[in-house]
């Protein structure tokens, strides 16, 4: 029998991935960006979004070290994360800048509905995982089968068949059924 404190951690969980599977329309994509995004500078102060080596390889990572993501649920560059999932699942900015050593043609930006612009890979857009708290952490590899890991050339490592289950906290296992 769970404890209540594991039933409640489960369902909250359950809600936030419900939430990331919502149908809001968002913009479409556009053209790349060139090295520096519209605002030239790097939110964190670092060297913008560049690479950190892990051990799922060699990764993107944004201004402050934390690991990006790409949610497969995603359609058309177009994000299909808000509300209650942007809480654990914060957008990229767009005018985050592409640092030295990082391919800046494969990035662009995607308009949400709330009118802001969001970095996108490859046509996908990017996010962070709040639980990531030391730079590197990729605790959300294979969260709920549909959040991974982006790669240093842009594409995700892992995929829908290399999900690690579980929850994200601590990988404990959860049936989250077929419904994202």
């Amino acid at each position: 029998m769970l404890r209540r404190g594991t039933t409640a951690l489960i369902m909250a969980v359950l809600l936030v991935l419900s939430a990331c599977a919502g149908d809001d329309d968002g913009g479409g994509t556009t053209a790349p960006q060139g090295t520096t995004g519209p605002g030239s500078s790097a939110p964190g102060g670092g060297d913008g979004v560049t690479t950190a080596n892990t051990d799922l390889g060699t990764i993107l990572v944004d201004p402050d070290g934390r690991t990006l993501y790409v949610f497969t649920q995603d359609t058309d560059g177009e994000s299909t994360c808000y509300d209650d999932c942007t809480a654990l699942w914060p957008s990229v900015p767009a005018d985050a800048s592409i640092g030295s050593g990082v391919d800046a043609s494969l990035f662009g930006s995607t308009t949400r509905t709330d009118g802001t612009s969001q970095l996108t890979v490859d046509g996908q857009p990017l996010y962070i995982y709040t639980p990531d708290t030391a730079p590197g952490d990729t605790l959300g590899q294979g969260f709920g089968g549909v959040w991974f890991v982006v790669g240093a050339d842009g594409a995700m490592i892992g995929g829908p068949e290399a999900a690690q289950g579980g929850s994200g906290y601590g990988r404990t296992p959860v049936d989250y059924g077929d419904d994202y």
